[in-house]
Order: structure tokens, then C-alpha cells, then sequence
């Protein structure tokens, strides 16, 4: 059964533009991931602050396998340094000088369900 893990950040309207370039600079870290099916930045339209970074995970170990790995390690090594060097905090709400998530949860949910487009 897949696991969905759901990285709620709070980002201000200022800080929008700074995070969604944090995302993308990490782009292709976990894709290689054993066990890794998914990955979606959803950024707010209306009515919330907050971005969704979405993962789908073969199994919660697998998930903790990657939060335990050196390309996860060096992903957000690497943010931070990216954030520093810009004068800014890096996306997850540490560092210096100003982050770009003001607050960061993380939701974990099973897959019960799930469709998919009839081919």
C-alpha cells in the first residue's frame, strides 16, 4: 500500500517566487529513490498561504529510507548553502536572514483508494 507524505509550508506572497526556485534547483534528487512514485510542488491559488510538496512513497520504509540518505542530506545541504548565498533562509523555515516557509508541517496519509484514466 502507498504512503502519501504532504510537507505543508506557510510561504508569503514575497517569499513565493524564492521557494518555487529552491524546488526546482533540488529537481531530480528523488526520483532515484528506492521506492519513490511521485512528486508534486502544489502552489496556492486562493484563499491560503501555504504550499503542498507531495510524495508517494511505496512504503512508510521507504520514505524513511530517503529522509535517511545522503541525497536527501546533501538536497538540503544544498538549499541551505543556495539560501545563504542569497541572503535568504532555505524552503523548509531554517537558516539565516529570512526563510522562505514562515512554518512547515508534515501529513502523512495511506492510499485507500486511488483511480487512474482508463487507457
Amino acid at each position: 500500500m502507498s504512503v502519501i507524505k504532504i510537507n505543508v509550508l506557510t510561504v508569503s506572497e514575497e517569499m513565493r517566487e524564492e521557494l518555487e526556485r529552491r524546488f526546482a534547483g533540488r529537481a531530480g534528487l528523488v526520483e532515484s529513490a528506492d521506492g519513490f512514485e511521485a512528486f508534486d510542488l502544489l502552489r496556492p491559488v486562493e484563499g491560503t498561504d501555504s504550499y503542498f510538496v507531495m510524495t508517494r512513497w511505496r512504503s512508510e520504509e521507504d520514505f524513511q529510507r530517503w529522509t535517511e540518505s545522503q541525497a536527501f542530506k546533501h538536497g538540503h545541504a544544498q538549499a541551505a548553502k543556495d539560501a545563504e548565498a542569497s541572503g535568504q533562509g532555505h524552503g523548509h523555515g531554517h537558516g539565516h536572514g529570512g526563510p522562505a516557509a514562515m512554518n512547515a508541517e508534515l501529513w502523512s496519509f495511506e492510499v485507500i483508494q486511488s483511480a487512474r484514466p482508463k487507457q
